[in-house]
């Protein structure tokens, strides 16, 4: 498990500091991004990618190293609350390096060809944070979150302007909704979205294709960046937030609201 965290997080830091030199201020990493997608298989030994948040090894290095580029990041990884007590979790770290919050994944699949979530995470309990980086407010959803509109209508109204939603989903199963659920999210909440997806195809489970296409859209919905298909690489973008603004004074999705006539939505 060292082995395999340590090879990972080798390959990370420097497509970091590649994001870096392009002049990127946030950077957000892959779902679990520190190893493969072992949620394709219900074994305990996975147990040990474990670590605290934000007092484990791998979010203390992520604290240094946006120190010292000055950068925000979004290290999605595999939280240890407490003995027997896991999340799917993703640490948000300024650029001074200070830990600001993290989001733990709300809504968990255990479903085929392989996404048994449940055997290894319980169900987040922070809500939907947002987190203020002094020139933006970024949010995240993570994966399977994305196929619920009701958090990341949370995330808006909470104050984001950028959502990233770190996944890894394979083709064959939710590719036909990549590009139509976030965009939707985007647009009915007038906020950027940052979707990443890992790629290639993992041993020895080959449950798909990390189809990768990670991508940037805008409050209109219109997607304006997106990686390929089937690389490693670091996907920039310059967004102008100014569009937040602009879209939600054309459309007052929020002024026009009805949430007294919705209380039939939190019905379990």
């Amino acid at each position: 498990m060292a082995e395999i965290k340590r090879a990972m997080i080798d390959k990370h830091i420097p497509l970091i500091r590649q994001a870096a030199a392009e002049g990127s201020q946030i950077v957000c990493l892959q779902e679990l991004f520190y190893g493969p997608y072992f949620c394709a298989e219900q074994s305990t030994r996975w147990y040990d990618m474990a670590e605290a948040v934000p007092d484990g090894p791998t979010i203390t290095l992520i604290q240094n190293l946006a120190k010292e580029l000055q950068i925000a990041i979004i290290a999605p990884i595999y939280e240890m609350e407490g003995t027997g007590v896991y999340y799917n979790t993703a640490a948000v770290i300024d650029s001074h390096g200070s830990y600001l919050g993290k989001y733990r994944k709300s809504h968990l699949p255990h479903l085929d060809p392989g996404f048994w979530e449940k055997f290894y995470f319980r169900p987040g309990n922070l809500g939907f944070p947002v987190f203020d980086l002094g020139f933006c407010k970024i949010g995240v959803y993570l994966c399977y979150d994305r196929h619920f509109p009701e958090g990341a209508r949370a995330l808006g109204l909470n104050g984001a302007d950028i959502v990233f939603n770190p996944s890894a989903t394979v083709a064959g199963l939710s590719e036909y909704l990549w590009k139509l659920e976030q965009p939707a999210h985007a647009a009915a909440n007038g906020y950027f979205v940052g979707a990443i997806n890992r790629v290639g195809t993992e041993a020895p489970w080959n449950i798909g294709e990390f189809f990768g296409q990670s991508y940037f859209c805008n409050p209109r919905g219109q997607i304006f960046s997106e990686a390929s298909r089937d690389k490693d690489e670091v996907l920039t973008a310059d967004l102008d937030l100014d569009q937040v603004a602009e879209v939600r004074k054309t459309w007052q999705f929020y002024r026009d609201r009805r949430p007294e006539m919705y209380g039939d939505l939190v019905k379990p």
